[in-house]
Parts: C-alpha cells; structure tokens; sequence
C-alpha cells in the first residue's frame, strides 16, 4: 500500500484557518493533521512523524509584539534543533500570511547560504493604512527553485492582512532577484508587474513581492491564501465565470 505525505498544520492561539488549510492539502492527496502549538512544544507529536510542516494563517498570539514574533521565538527556542534536523532531511515547510510572518522572524526566510539564520526581511504595515481583504492576480517566476509553484505560471488568490509590505535592503532584494528566490509577485488584470500600483498591490511590498523561497526551493512563503481558493465557487466572479465558459467547472487558478 502506497503511504500518503504526511502535513503537519499548526493551530492554536490564534491560528484560525487551519480547517481549510488541512482540507486543502487533503484535497492534492496528503494526510493532514491539525496539531495544536503545545503539543508541540510538549512532546506529545513528534515533528518528524510529518514530511510538510504548514504555518498557516490568523493572528497568533494576537500579534503583540509583532505579526508571528511570538510563535516564532517559541518554536525557534524550544524547537530549534528538531527543526534544523526537520530542514536536513530534506522536510517541506510553508508559510502562509501568519505563516511568512513567522518564517521571516524565525530567519528562514531567505535563508541565504551565507548565514542561513539571519534575519534580513520584514513584513510590516500595508503602505495604505489599513488591513486588505480583497482578491489579487499573482504572476509566478517559472526560474524560482520553489517546489510549491512548480507548473503554475498564474493565479488568482485571496489577502487578508494588515502587515503585508515585503521589505528589504536593495542589496537583499538583488540577491533574491539574481537567485530566483522571489517566487511570487503581485499583478495586474492582464497579469503584467502591478509596478507598486494600488490596489493591484495591496500592501506596498518592494518589487511587488508576494512570496519568497529559501535558495533550496523547499521552504516557501507567501501573504496570499491558496488555501481559501480550493473550490471553484470560492472565487468571487465564479457565476459570472461559470456562464462565460457554458458552465463549465472551473479549477483553482484558471483565468
């Protein structure tokens, strides 16, 4: 008998799309389980039971102190050299919104060969002011070593943030460019570069950044939210879709 991957998907203290993260991922044929942050930190799941560990989205910890800074001292302190073993087998990691927010305090994001562990990047208040919760086109780099978007060159995804602006130094944003470790970018209607453009780019981000890979592919963030895309209905033009195409099924993604 075939084994399934195994997905752990984090929950707990704030963490609130679990459920549809869990069913995503159940949906492209992995064996998701939910495990709440303390079992965890007590011992109780054992992190290399699982081959993908998902940080998924909500607002842990409330967000004091800053969006994922809690959640991400507490796994980085207590969970550290699980982890780094985790990433040494050759493990899977996303984050998503929430999820990036802690893998760039945690230092894993980007996660340069030269010092793997520092931080470099920030994810911090949307250039407009206030939280965005709108749909947005995305343009996805065919040249990145990111495994999670192998094959997608486009697709439509839901934000729901108030601290999205990816930034960084010019010198940080060139490496990412020359190493092909931004994944994901912001665009427009026609999926051309948003060029900063409100609201194609809802928050801001430098080089309408939306998602970045470490240099190994297999550890991948983003602000979007694939998960909540993981029904044909769950777009909200899909009537109006549904009917231009004869009322034929639509899939996550398809323009």
């Amino acid at each position: 008998m075939e084994s399934k991957v195994k997905a752990l998907v984090l929950t707990g203290y704030g963490l609130n799309c679990d459920w549809e993260t869990a069913y995503a991922l159940e949906q492209a044929g992995a064996d998701a389980r939910r495990v709440h942050v303390n079992s965890l930190l007590l011992g109780e799941e054992n992190l290399h039971d699982y081959h993908i560990f998902v940080f998924d989205g909500g607002f842990s910890f409330g967000d004091d102190h800053g969006a994922g800074v809690i959640l991400a001292m507490k796994i980085k302190h207590h969970l550290g050299e699980a982890f780094d073993k985790f990433l040494k087998d050759g493990k899977l990691v996303i984050g998503i919104c929430n999820g990036f927010q802690v893998l760039v305090n945690m230092g894993l994001l980007p996660g340069f060969e030269e010092k793997p562990r520092e931080r470099k990047v920030a994810l911090t208040w949307n250039d407009c002011g206030n939280f965005r919760d709108q749909w947005v086109n995305l343009t996805v780099n065919e040249n990145s070593p990111c495994i999670f978007t192998r094959g997608i060159t486009h697709i439509e995804l839901p934000v729901r943030h108030g601290e999205g602006k990816f930034f960084a130094p010019d010198d940080v944003i060139e490496t990412l460019k020359e190493r092909n470790q931004i994944a994901m970018q912001y665009a427009t209607d026609e999926f051309e570069p948003a060029r900063g453009k409100f609201p194609e780019n809802p928050n801001g981000s430098l080089e309408d950044i939306a998602g970045i890979c470490d240099s190994t592919g297999r550890i991948f963030g983003l602000m979007p939210h694939p998960e909540a895309y993981n029904q044909w209905f769950n777009h909200p033009d899909w009537t109006r879709a549904r009917r231009e195409n004869g009322r034929k099924t639509l899939s996550p993604g398809e323009p």
